[in-house]
């Protein structure tokens, strides 16, 4: 069981701050996949990667990481600057 959590116009569009998800995926881009394939909603806010990055146990990390012994995955939008 993994906590995903979703931030900013992530979390807007995809109707939830957190939720526990059960996975077998490997790596962030396939639990990506798997939360894509379960309703449209999450396939809109995660239909263009490159507005997304991600953290794993609140280190940033990149979509290939794998995901074993990861217990918290945050998705959010890029930090601007200013």
């Amino acid at each position: 069981m993994i906590d995903v959590l979703y931030f900013a116009w992530l979390r807007e569009r995809i109707g939830l701050p957190r939720e526990a998800v059960e996975t077998s995926a490997a790596t962030v881009a396939d639990l990506v996949a798997e939360l894509s394939d379960r309703e449209e909603r999450y396939a809109l806010a995660f239909s263009d990667l490159s507005a997304v990055r991600v953290a794993l146990d609140q280190e940033l990390a990149d979509f290939d990481a794998p995901l074993a012994g990861v217990r918290e995955v945050a998705f959010f939008p890029p930090m601007t600057g200013g």
